[in-house]
């Protein structure tokens, strides 16, 4: 008898435990894609990627042109302009370096300006997928356009249409 009723407590315990799990995909790339907000924040950040671009390759070029220039004068200068020359190519070398991280580095303005032009998007993104599981009792929203790992997934687990309609882009 005792053996019975363990045997039915497991069996209990593992049907309770086993209750199916609602899972979802969102293509996040198709979302964003279709947020014009995202498209209008990503062509500013080009315009202003290539803007600081042009200014760190000016500074460069300028080093560049400094060298060329000494390399041809060289023979005329003395040690001490030559030597003065040297520490200014190196120091615009160096303005151009410091430019290229100001503008481009880890922490640097375009990491910054992407941040404060994308955050806003990003969350609220995150909350209409947030608000399609809890309406719709998944526990789980999978991002297909970073998962490698995904070979096949049926379209009807796809939600990103109505991550849209939440975001009020119908599709």
């Amino acid at each position: 008898m005792k053996k019975l009723a363990l045997l039915i407590a497991i069996f209990a315990a593992t049907a309770f435990g086993a209750a199916a799990q609602k899972f979802a995909l969102v293509d996040m790339e198709y979302v964003l894609g279709n947020v014009p907000a995202y498209e209008m924040a990503n062509e500013q950040l080009n315009q202003i990627s290539q803007r600081w671009q042009k200014e760190v390759e000016a500074v460069a070029k300028e080093a560049e042109t400094m060298y060329k220039n000494y390399q041809g004068d060289m023979v005329f200068l003395t040690d001490v302009q030559k030597k003065k020359k040297e520490e200014e190519i190196v120091a615009k070398e160096k303005e151009a370096a410091e430019l290229r991280q100001k503008y481009f580095g880890p922490d640097g303005e375009l990491y910054k300006k992407r941040q404060s032009l994308m955050k806003p998007i990003q969350d609220d993104v995150y909350n209409a997928v947030k608000k399609v599981a809890e309406e719709r009792g998944y526990q789980c929203i999978f991002d297909r356009a970073s998962s490698a790992d995904i070979i096949f997934a049926s379209p009807r687990i796809d939600v990103s249409n109505e991550v849209l309609e939440k975001l009020g882009y119908s599709k």
